[in-house]
């Protein structure tokens, strides 16, 4: 299939109407550097029908695993290897394969988009504008917002008649005040080249918020919690009266809590020292603190399950990389808890949050005169529910494990988008 001439605009126009032979599916797809995740969601009832990546894009050897799911909740898996996969293959991989199955052709398409900078503020439909905005966005997230295009570009083509609509990483970060999201720096920084705060992983934040208001029984424009979202990625979130006041991740992902291969804060005197004494371009510095520092750096890997056993051996270096995760983390706390006040819960989500009772005990350790204590018996086995309950009853502020679906959240706001759209055209 030849997509150059025709990807920029078909499918642009779509009007946002569905066929009831859709059952409402929604198809979210998430493009990264080298990699394509996928979900189709019947959301009638929120049922996962199929998931899965392509893995390895531009490569010689990639793969694409994939699980569906049945009626009765029996999950299937299945992993096809592929030769230098690239994103025509991969995508009609992907629509052959919701053909087979004999899936509805989705309602609508959600994309997940990095940063939407200052323009976008909430879910919206892609059309020829939106698609220059997004690109000329990508000067903030050049390794981030190229790639979602591309993925855009090829859905616009193979479902023409389908409204595609564009979910962005930054837009639950918009509720920021100026004087949180600008920096002391020249006006003019801001002004023509717009440096300021824009915070990541909006869309988890959002999402574990919103399970916090349901698992609470209370509405979310009433609570005050604290997000704390630990993957490879790591960010912190403060949220008022469900709003999000503040961030740890700045201008870019790169600011605030350390991270898998991520430094975090850091003197930002350090890179230009750096520069003059090792004569390191800022290519390579900005590569080794994006990708060479964090747990990597200090314990030697980066994925925490293996840093958790080495400290568990007696390694000196894991041991010290959990202690300054943890510490950092714990600072960020004790920040936000000035910065909002009263505190309802703080919620940990994300691979490590949601997985590690060790690094949310420790990370809450020491706060017990805040109101935040930890349940042992709580903490420690995993339940499998996707909301757990982890503090004491005498803590004044609940602690919660909630295990993130970023896709589901874009699923859901590309519904909402659609219901808002068409009560508006009424």
């Amino acid at each position: 299939m030849d997509l150059a001439d025709s990807r920029i605009v078909v499918g642009l126009n779509t009007p946002l109407h569905s066929d009831k032979s859709q059952e409402d599916t929604i198809l979210v797809i998430n493009c990264g550097s080298s990699t394509i995740k996928y979900q189709l969601l019947a959301m009638a009832t929120e049922q996962l029908l199929l998931k899965g990546v392509f893995e390895g894009l531009c490569q010689e050897q990639g793969q694409h695993s994939y699980t569906w799911f049945a009626e009765n909740g029996r999950e299937r898996e299945h992993t096809i290897s592929l030769s230098n996969p690239d994103y025509t293959i991969c995508f009609n991989s992907l629509t052959d394969l919701i053909s087979e199955f004999k899936w509805p052709s989705p309602r609508a398409i959600g994309h997940r988009v990095v940063h939407g900078g200052e323009l976008f503020t909430g879910p919206t439909l892609i059309d020829a504008s939106v698609l220059t905005k997004i690109e000329q966005l990508s000067v903030l997230a050049p390794l981030h917002n190229l790639v979602n295009l591309e993925g855009i570009r090829f859905c616009l083509a193979l479902f023409s008649h389908v409204p595609q609509i564009a979910v962005f990483d930054t837009a639950f970060h918009q509720t920021m005040p100026d004087y949180v999201y600008r920096y002391p720096i020249s006006t003019s920084w801001y002004s023509e080249h717009h440096i300021r705060k824009y915070g990541f992983h909006g869309t988890s934040h959002q999402y574990v918020a919103q399970k916090t208001a349901h698992y609470l029984q209370t509405p979310l424009a009433t609570l005050n919690l604290i997000t704390v979202h630990l993957g490879n990625g790591a960010s912190i979130a403060a949220i008022e009266q469900g709003q999000c006041i503040d961030t740890s991740m700045g201008f870019t992902p790169l600011e605030g809590l350390m991270m898998g291969t991520r430094c975090g804060d850091i003197d930002p005197a350090i890179p230009l020292y750096m520069q003059k004494a090792t004569g390191l371009n800022a290519t390579q510095v900005s590569d080794e603190l994006n990708h060479h520092s964090g747990l990597l750096a200090v314990a030697g890997d980066q994925d925490m399950r293996d840093v958790l056993s080495r400290s568990n051996n007696g390694e000196p270096t894991a041991e010290l990389a959990i202690k300054m995760y943890c510490y950092r983390i714990k600072k960020y706390i004790g920040a936000f808890l000035a910065a909002i006040g009263h505190v309802d819960a703080i919620i940990f989500t994300g691979g490590i949050g949601e997985n590690s009772a060790v690094i949310r005990s420790r990370c809450c350790d020491g706060l017990e005169l805040l109101g935040i204590k930890i349940d042992f018996d709580l903490n420690e086995p995993p339940n499998g529910s996707s909301v757990s309950l982890i503090s004491c009853d005498t803590g004044n502020i609940k602690v919660l494990a909630i295990k993130t679906n970023e896709e589901l959240q874009i699923a859901n706001e590309v519904v909402n988008y659609i219901k808002s759209s068409k009560a508006q055209q009424v």
